[in-house]
C-alpha cells in the first residue's frame, strides 16, 4: 500500500505544482465518480473498497469541497487560472483522503472554468442570468447546465443521466474513450488543463458578458460540451486509479 500511497500523493502534488474555490457541483462530481467505478480494474476496485469500506466512491466525491475550511491549504488546488485571453494552457495523511482528493481534483480539472481567466476568477465575478435567475457564470458551469438537463430530459433523475453517459462512452464515444485513457504517466493533468482552457474560450466565455441572459441557445449548445467533459473525467479517473493500483 505504501507504493500506492506514494503514487496518489505524487499526483496530488503534481496538481498543486501547476497551481491548480468552487468546483463541479455535487451532481457533477457524483457523475464523474459514478462513471469511473464500473471501469475500475479488479485490483483498483478492491483497493478503493479497502480504503472506503462500505462507502461508495461517488457518494464521497464532493468530500474535498467540504474540508476546505479544515484543510485551508487545499482550497487553491481546485482550479487553475490562466492569464486573461490566453486560450492555451502552459505547465508552470492518509491514503483514503488522498484517494478522495484525487477523485475530486480529476473532476475539477475537467470543469472548463476551473482553467478560466485570472481576472474574473474563472467566471466567478461575471454576473449573468440563467433564464430568469441571477447566477455567476462559474456557477452555470458547476451546476446550472447539469441541473437544467436533469430537469428537462431526465425527470430530475441523475441516475438516468449517468446511464446515458455510460451508454455513450461504450458506443458513440468508444474510440474516443480509448484516447482519453491514454497517458504515459500516472495522470496527464497538462492535457486535461489544455483541453479545459480551450473549452472555456470556445464555449463558456464565448458570447457572454456582464449581465448576459443565458437561455436555450446557450444551454442547448453547451450541454453536449458538459456531457463530454463529465465523460472524459470519469474515464480518466478510472484509468488513473487502474494505473495506480495495477
Amino acid at each position: 500500500m505504501e507504493f500506492r500511497k506514494t503514487h496518489i500523493l505524487s499526483f496530488i502534488a503534481l496538481l498543486s505544482c501547476i497551481s491548480v474555490a468552487h468546483s463541479w457541483g455535487v451532481d457533477g462530481h457524483f457523475i464523474t465518480c459514478k462513471l469511473a467505478q464500473p471501469r475500475l480494474s479488479k485490483a483498483a476496485a478492491n483497493a478503493v473498497s479497502e480504503l472506503l469500506g462500505d462507502n461508495d466512491l461517488a457518494s464521497l466525491c464532493s468530500w474535498a469541497d467540504h474540508v476546505k475550511f479544515r484543510y485551508h491549504w487545499s482550497s487553491p488546488l481546485h482550479y487553475i487560472d490562466t492569464p486573461d485571453n490566453l486560450c492555451t494552457y502552459q505547465y508552470n495523511n492518509n491514503l483514503t483522503e488522498a484517494l478522495l482528493f484525487l477523485s475530486h481534483f480529476i473532476g475539477d480539472i475537467h470543469q472548463p472554468l476551473h482553467v478560466g481567466f485570472t481576472s474574473d476568477r474563472g467566471g466567478n465575478t461575471i454576473d449573468v442570468h440563467w433564464y430568469t435567475r441571477k447566477a455567476l457564470l462559474h456557477h452555470v458551469w458547476d451546476d446550472s447546465i447539469i441541473e437544467t438537463a436533469e430537469e428537462r430530459f431526465y425527470d430530475s433523475n441523475v441516475d438516468e443521466l449517468i446511464n446515458t453517459l455510460h451508454k455513450n462512452i461504450s458506443t458513440v464515444w468508444a474510440n474516443q474513450a480509448k484516447a482519453w485513457e491514454a497517458c504515459s504517466k500516472t495522470a496527464c493533468p497538462d492535457i486535461y488543463a489544455s483541453e479545459g482552457i480551450k473549452v472555456a474560450c470556445d464555449w463558456a466565455y464565448k458570447g457572454v458578458s456582464e449581465g448576459s441572459v443565458l437561455e436555450d441557445d446557450y444551454f442547448l449548445s453547451r450541454y453536449p460540451v458538459v456531457n463530454m467533459r463529465l465523460a472524459q473525467g470519469g474515464v480518466r479517473l478510472a484509468a488513473t486509479l487502474n494505473r495506480i493500483f495495477g
